[in-house]
């Protein structure tokens, strides 16, 4: 009880009290922050998927910096050889805005991921926009086949027949890439599962099929359940390794992400970065109240200190 009211309260805390959570979950404020932290991952024989905070804009000029902020960390990561790729939101992009501006600004950093031989993934965001991102999605892996996925969620009951709708142009040579996680935004029950086993079964029908069927899977879990599910249909299934990975959140469960590199699956690591970092943070911490206390220890401590 105490942990919900203060998730309620941080929001309104100054914003150097809620850093002191954010730093475990975010990379850093600025693109050099980022790169040591990809740097440090691949050290550890860890890729990494860059993403830049910031989501459902108010104005299209955002949309063209927030572009250009891509463009430029792309052109800035590449220099250094790293084992990684991007991730986007396209409401980052105008998407609710207007969608031709948000496709063409997306387009253009798909086409400069492109020009590296690098991949862009798409976010999925909340159950607004999910026809307008699958739409997005498929009419970019036209243009650019192999350079662009998509993120689905298993919380929501409909994504099940979304995979069966886009297995028309999944085939051996050109496989559908999807990053499969639970899904965090609050939606209503009429669309989306809410108990926890709910959830769970619903990840591992959509992850089932999507690795019988040729799907290649960033599998998003910090779920210890789910992964034991994961490793034993890629052995029912005798999945090659180039077929799958394991994805998780920058800070989280990093004992069972070293216990998945260890059985020798591939790891990739999901890096925020950005000014836009407090929204972030508060929603990561709505999913996890128990750090509330966390960050209450540490503000009092910190001040006790003084």
């Amino acid at each position: 009880m105490l942990n919900q009211i203060i998730v309620k309260i941080l929001p309104y805390l100054p914003e150097k009290f809620v850093w002191i959570f954010s730093k475990k979950y975010v990379s850093g404020k600025t693109k050099e922050e980022a790169l040591q932290v990809c740097k440090d991952l691949n050290a550890q024989g860890i890729k990494f998927t860059l993403d830049i905070l910031g989501e459902f804009i108010k104005s299209l000029d955002e949309a063209e910096k927030n572009k250009k902020e891509y463009l430029d960390l792309i052109e800035y990561i590449q220099k250094f050889s790293l084992d990684g790729n991007f991730s986007l939101k396209p409401t980052m992009f105008g998407l609710l805005l207007n969608e031709n501006i948000c496709y063409n600004h997306i387009r253009e950093i798909v086409q400069k991921a492109v020009s590296f031989n690098n991949f862009i993934r798409i976010d999925m965001e909340d159950s607004q926009c999910t026809d307008k991102e699958i739409s997005l999605f498929l009419k970019l892996k036209k243009e650019f086949p192999y350079n662009v996925g998509l993120v689905l969620q298993a919380y929501l009951k409909r994504t099940k027949n979304d995979i069966e709708m886009m297995m028309d142009i999944n085939n051996k040579n050109n496989p559908l890439n999807f990053r499969l996680c639970k899904g965090i935004y609050i939606e209503p029950e009429q669309i989306s599962f809410k108990k926890y086993k709910e959830i769970n079964d619903s990840y591992i029908i959509n992850l089932d099929f999507m690795l019988r069927n040729n799907i290649y899977v960033a599998i998003a879990t910090h779920d210890k359940t789910l992964v034991e599910y994961a490793y034993q249909l890629i052995t029912k299934y005798n999945v090659p390794k180039n077929m799958y990975e394991f994805q998780m959140l920058f800070g989280v469960t990093l004992k069972l992400r070293s216990s998945i590199i260890e059985k020798g699956h591939v790891m990739r690591v999901y890096v925020p970065y950005g000014t836009k970092w407090f929204s972030y943070s508060i929603r990561r911490l709505k999913e996890n109240p128990k750090m509330a206390g966390m960050i209450l220890k540490a503000i009092l401590f910190k001040n006790h200190g003084k």
